[in-house]
């Protein structure tokens, strides 16, 4: 007989432990399977089709932040807030725009900075630029959008990051931004302790520890780059065949101020995250989407989608949250507007 004294796996702890994306993949194609069954292998052939084209930027970009990981590269960020505070802001923008991190693991470096003092501008600076391009994105993005597009977004990034940090300075006469941290707690996030301490190693393969990150990191990164740009791809195939393009052109194709309005607007709720989100730009533009309108969608998205939200508010009060959306949400319109001009000149 069945021991029912035995403890049974409480729903919401197996919910916990399956993949939400491999899920969502997985229900998607069972529901074109079930709804639609004409369409089940041609979606599957497109997503697959793409992933490949997509495959050896993965690969250099895996690779790439296996190195970085391996090679302790995080300390180097932290001399971005070293110094004057204008020379803070503008390193803490390129390094933010440029750092391959996750912002699990930006909460412990954040927290102790603005602990000790380190000015707000600074960090949000950082903050703003940081979810938006890293090198993997950037390959990816470029491969897949074009180089002309990988690169304003890179400069879109780094110039979010000194709207905010600039603005953050500005405004600091009126009171907003004083005494910006919450109570913090040890996070739990699971990333591992603070990795903005110690030197780089650069040749990290002569320390067996540092193969063994290059190995989990490299591991770890390609499995996540697989599952959300798998389920990009799915989703862009469903978007070309049942979305009817002139209903995109119309909405957000134009050279108007609207469409890029609307991308700012929907980047938020629509945003998967910031890899995720290239190939359903890629749909969306080949459907008539507007390039100002694309690069306002990304720009906001990327600051708004909930890893980056999140980690910004688990340390601040409310009205610095909100202050951070507020500089995201602007400059993703400025951002769109600039690359309509440059991209229909």
């Amino acid at each position: 007989m069945t021991d029912i004294t035995q403890p049974q796996p409480r729903l919401p702890a197996v919910w916990n432990r399956i993949d939400k994306a491999w899920l969502a993949i997985f229900v998607i194609l069972a529901l074109i399977g079930l709804l639609a069954p004409a369409e089940l292998w041609p979606t599957v052939q497109f997503a697959a089709t793409a992933f490949g084209q997509t495959a050896v930027f993965i690969a250099f970009a895996v690779l790439a932040v296996g190195y970085l990981k391996a090679s302790g590269a995080e300390a180097t960020l932290a001399r971005a807030f070293e110094g004057r505070e204008t020379r803070m802001i503008l390193l803490a923008a390129v390094f933010g725009g440029l750092s391959p991190f996750c912002s699990c693991e930006v909460i412990p470096f954040i927290a102790a900075l603005l602990a000790v003092g380190a000015p707000l501008s600074a960090v949000m600076a950082f903050w703003l630029a940081s979810p938006l391009m890293d090198p993997p994105m950037f390959l990816i993005t470029s491969g897949t959008l074009g180089l002309d597009f990988a690169l304003a977004k890179t400069a879109a990034a780094v110039g979010l990051g000194l709207f905010g940090g600039f603005g953050v300075r500005a405004l600091g006469f009126t009171g907003l931004f004083a005494n910006p941290l919450k109570a913090v707690k040890a996070s739990g996030c699971g990333c591992g302790s603070d990795p903005f301490t110690g030197q780089p190693v650069w040749a990290f393969w002569r320390e067996p520890t540092r193969v063994q990150t290059f190995r989990r990191e490299t591991l770890a990164n390609a499995l996540f780059l697989t599952k959300w740009l798998v389920l990009a791809y799915v989703l862009e195939a469903l978007m070309i065949r049942f979305i009817p393009a002139d209903w995109i052109a119309t909405t957000l194709g134009g050279d108007g101020f609207q469409p890029i309005l609307l991308g700012a607007l929907l980047g938020g709720p629509a945003y998967l995250n910031g890899y995720a989100a290239v190939p359903l730009i890629a749909g969306l533009l080949d459907q008539g989407m507007s390039q100002g309108a694309a690069m306002s969608f990304v720009i906001a998205g990327g600051v708004s989608c909930i890893p980056a939200a999140v980690a910004v508010w688990a340390l601040v009060k409310p009205r610095i949250f909100f202050a951070y959306l507020g500089f995201a949400f602007t400059g993703a319109l400025v951002a769109g507007t600039i690359w309509q001009i440059v991209a229909t000149a």
